[in-house]
């Protein structure tokens, strides 16, 4: 089956039923609206983060010998972030450039897409504080060890294939 115009969709829908038309135009612009007022500030920040913090900062940090101290720094930084997941990821490829340990930069990707605080206290006012902990500490034990186990299995020549695909996507 071949894709299908968003524009021909629309088409349809109009034919279908015109209210339900402009209510999806309505609801287009207001995402492209904030898209507008969230993306651009975030790419700001992440540019001054690359200028603003030296390559030592990061490695020591958040580095090979970084030990806990990078975990702790990877999940605060996930932690407390704002925007979509698909902001994480130029944070993360400025992570790792600039000597983050591939294991920590991972740990905070997972961190950013499901432990961060506004999603908590979301998970929280809707299921409940027990059960809200429940899933998090569960996720939180499973993202330490998950991002362990890959800095353990993946080679120093893996990463560097990895950072150098980055780098070319670029």
């Amino acid at each position: 089956m071949g894709e299908c115009s968003p524009l021909v969709l629309l088409a349809v829908l109009s034919v279908v039923d015109l209210s339900l038309t402009y209510r999806s135009l309505e609801h287009t612009t207001n995402q492209v609206i904030t898209m507008l007022l969230i993306v651009p500030p975030i790419f700001v920040l992440i540019g001054l983060f690359d200028v603003w913090i030296p390559r030592e900062t990061i490695i020591t940090h958040m580095g090979e010998d970084s030990g806990l101290k990078g975990m702790f720094w990877a999940f605060f930084l996930g932690a407390f972030s704002a925007g979509p997941t698909l902001i994480a990821f130029p944070i993360a490829y400025l992570m790792l450039r600039k000597g983050a340990k591939y294991s920590n930069v991972l740990f905070f990707l997972m961190v950013w897409s499901s432990l961060k605080l506004p999603i908590v206290f979301f998970q929280i006012t809707t299921i409940g504080l027990r059960f809200s902990m429940i899933i998090n500490i569960t996720l939180l034990i499973v993202f330490i060890i998950s991002s362990r186990v890959v800095g353990l299995v993946l080679t120093k020549e893996e990463e560097q294939q990895f950072l150098t695909k980055a780098k070319q996507a670029k």
